[in-house]
């Protein structure tokens, strides 16, 4: 007769196979040999001389250059706050019923995402040149109510800023437009069906549910929109982080270590951005968590709906499944 045996559950189990834990020394020399790299990587950027850190933290708290953070970081939120909003616009537009609505958002998004966005800053520069005056009147006509020159309002900052967000308005609209479609269907036939108008859908319904999917690549994208500010010089405009620290080099003439200066507030501030990535993720991610649906233990009642479980509930759901599987297994 076989003996049995008894495991911790107080389950008689006959002949129970008692299976060693598989060794994997992969991942031990994979995280062995990424820190040896690592090591290395630290060890020369401390020791070359060719880098000379005394030059980089003499700069790293420089007027110019911290004057340049400013303006690189206005710069990232008023392109990214205009963007948003022209991106939910242009999605919505894209999803509309109306043919004229859906051409304008497509070429739009067509247009800005086909040329580079150095080459539309250099045409926001150029703006003055291309229309001298902004008028209102009666369209083609000559009669004028209001004009005035395109350069009073069109200067290097608002350039700057109007090309970066025009070009990341047609990226986040199909960003946007993805959430949007993501939203289960059903949720706006039973808004409908509540006689709720398409515009309070969309506002109370869809958006909130579509920000789950929307702020990841969002949070990409501003920190790409940080980044894209370097090249506001095509305006040209230089205020910005990038250009300060050019401006330094060509004056003391170590490259090296303003570009390090450079990398160092790039670095630091995408690293605050990423934090509050990782926050607004798990705010509007609050309620989409799998939750276990398993058997309790003193029936066969199932728990319905995304029940809040604690850890005693869990191991207690967990040694009912154990149950379950080994008396199929016997």
């Amino acid at each position: 007769m076989a003996k049995k045996q008894v495991d911790g559950e107080g389950l008689d189990i006959p002949d129970r196979i008692h299976a060693l834990p598989v060794k994997r020394t992969g991942p031990v020399v994979a995280a062995v040999i990424v820190a040896l790299l690592a090591a290395m990587l630290v060890q020369g950027l401390v020791t070359n001389p060719r880098f000379e850190w005394n030059i980089v933290w003499k700069y790293l708290f420089n007027e110019n250059v911290l004057e340049g953070i400013g303006y690189t970081l206005l710069l990232t939120v008023i392109s990214m706050v205009v963007a948003i909003i022209l991106s939910v616009i242009l999605a919505i537009m894209r999803k509309s019923i109306n043919p004229v609505l859906r051409g304008v958002s497509w070429f739009f998004i067509w247009f800005f995402r086909g040329t580079p966005v150095y080459t539309q800053l250099v045409f926001w520069g150029l703006f003055s040149v291309l229309v001298p005056k902004l008028s209102l009147g009666i369209p083609f006509t000559s009669v004028t109510f209001w004009s005035i020159d395109s350069s009073t309002i069109i200067t290097a900052f608002n350039a700057a800023w109007i090309g970066l967000a025009l070009n990341e308005a047609a990226y986040l609209s199909e960003i946007v437009r993805a959430g949007l479609e993501a939203v289960d269907p059903g949720q706006t036939e039973a808004a409908k069906a509540l006689g709720m108008k398409r515009s309070l859908i969309m506002r109370r319904i869809i958006l909130p549910q579509a920000m789950r999917i929307i702020i990841p690549p969002t949070g990409n994208e501003t920190i790409g929109m940080l980044k894209t500010t370097s090249l506001v010089l095509a305006v040209p405009f230089t205020l910005e982080l990038q250009f300060a620290t050019n401006a330094i080099t060509s004056r003391i003439y170590k490259p090296i270590p303003l570009l390090l200066v450079a990398c160092i507030w790039y670095l630091f501030i995408t690293s605050i951005l990423m934090i509050a990535q990782s926050r607004l993720e798990k705010h509007f991610g609050k309620g989409f968590e799998a939750r276990p649906i398993v058997a309790e233990d003193n029936g066969d009642q199932q728990l319905d709906g995304p029940v809040a479980v604690s850890e005693t509930k869990k191991d207690r759901i967990a040694r009912g499944n154990n149950v379950k599987m080994i008396g199929l297994n016997a």
